[in-house]
């Protein structure tokens, strides 16, 4: 019923009922049993577990069918809305501002009910002042629930507290001082078939920490030695491209630009041209830059360089505004250095991941429509998102395979 279900945009174990009892189709499938929504609703609930490895045996069946092999994957991360409003999640500064905001509430009706005093008749008086007091009595009251809940934030992890929710988290998007509150669906797509074959449900609002867990999954997924793997510049990080490195993954992942010296006509890192074998940097006036020392940064080893004749060099107004330009490095750049060279040899490699992995989120969320997820807690979130990839997968496959084929290779 689920995977039907699923499979026709019918997520909902109340719309499932219904249908089991008025549609054709599910009235053969079912043989006219005719459950309940309760009862459909535990069976998601009560084997999450079973669920998700129902979806990751139907990609093994596809890795065994010969469809995936490819040995490309893209990675991307998506945002979820999860059974949670924005009001109903709170972090510090949320609280601090809605207090803030109730507090002038407070503010204005104490005047006003100065106001009252002094104009108004003794019997309007009376009304309008015991209006006030009961606005005044509920902002109170709404005020001693926030500091609760404020009292209450001190012992999250986060820093954030979801009434309805409790794992759904408010992550930012795209748009300038929007954000929802929900869940970080990642995804591993195969660049060839754009099948899902791996994917997870994270309660972390940004993609740094993603790229190796992603990679790795997919790699198992697909019982390969090597794997390619492309990802955006938001899983740029050094700490996962080397642990990518040590399983055998080839991670491309642009470097984001985080300085402005580009904007402003000065010159950059990339205008500085290293030489492996002496271990210097040659700068854009031809001078050279020697190694110093090494510094540790977040458990990572960085080499320092730089020379004593910037103060006299006719470029050093487009190069620094310090004694000396200096130049880190950090000790597997080399790693980085292949990323940017697969890069220039193969212009479109970011153009493939953006035509594989982002096809698959936009049918999902066709499918889901302007929703949110059916169950709450990140357990059950994950076994909803799994019937998802699940019901992707299938009607993939069946536009890769036919449907002869596909239900031949399941009963195998």
């Amino acid at each position: 019923m689920f995977i039907y279900g699923y499979l026709n945009r019918v997520p909902s174990s109340r719309r499932l009922e219904r249908e089991a009892g008025r549609n054709v189709e599910l009235m053969w499938l079912t043989g006219r049993l005719a459950p309940d929504h309760k009862t459909i609703a535990d069976f998601r609930r009560f084997n999450a577990s079973a669920i998700r490895k129902t979806c990751a045996r139907f990609v093994e069946l596809c890795r065994r069918v010969g469809v995936l092999g490819g040995g490309c994957v893209a990675i991307d991360g998506s945002k979820f809305k999860a059974v949670n409003n924005r009001d109903r999640n709170f972090t510090s500064g949320k609280i601090a501002l809605r207090i803030s905001h109730l507090e002038e509430s407070v503010s204005r009706y104490l005047d006003e009910m100065a106001r009252v005093d002094r104009q108004e008749a003794q019997e309007a008086h009376i009304d309008r002042v015991t209006h006030l007091k009961a606005k005044l009595d509920r902002v109170r009251e709404e005020v001693d629930r926030l500091s609760g809940i404020a009292r209450q934030l001190k012992d999250t992890p986060d820093g954030q507290i979801s009434l309805t929710d409790p794992d759904a988290r408010s992550m930012a998007t795209r748009g300038k001082g929007t954000g929802l509150v929900g869940y970080n669906v990642q995804t591993a797509v195969d660049t060839d078939t754009h099948l899902i074959v791996a994917h997870e449900v994270t309660t972390v609002g940004n993609d740094r920490a993603q790229l190796a867990p992603m990679a790795r999954a997919a790699k198992d997924a697909l019982k390969l030695e090597k794997l390619d793997a492309i990802a955006d510049r938001g899983y740029f990080s050094g700490v996962e491209i080397l642990a990518c490195d040590k399983d055998s993954i080839t991670a491309t992942v642009p470097r984001p630009d985080t300085s402005g010296n580009r904007k402003k006509g000065m010159y950059v890192k990339a205008d500085f041209v290293y030489d492996a074998e002496v271990d210097s940097y040659t700068c854009p006036a031809g001078k050279q830059l020697t190694y110093r020392y090494t510094r540790e940064e977040r458990g990572l080893k960085h080499r320092r360089y730089w020379q004593n004749d910037c103060q006299y060099c006719p470029l050093k107004s487009r190069c620094t505004t310090g004694k000396e330009r200096r130049i880190t490095r950090w000790e597997h750049e080399h790693l980085i250095d292949e990323m940017y060279d697969r890069m220039e040899r193969d212009p479109n490699l970011m153009r493939v991941r953006r035509c594989t992995v982002e096809h698959p989120f936009g049918t999902l969320k066709a499918w889901m429509g302007a929703t949110h997820f059916q169950m709450r807690k990140l357990k059950n979130v994950r076994a909803e998102m799994a019937l998802h990839v699940l019901a992707y997968n299938i009607k993939r496959m069946i536009n890769i395979v036919g449907i002869g084929p596909l239900m031949k290779a399941i009963a195998t």
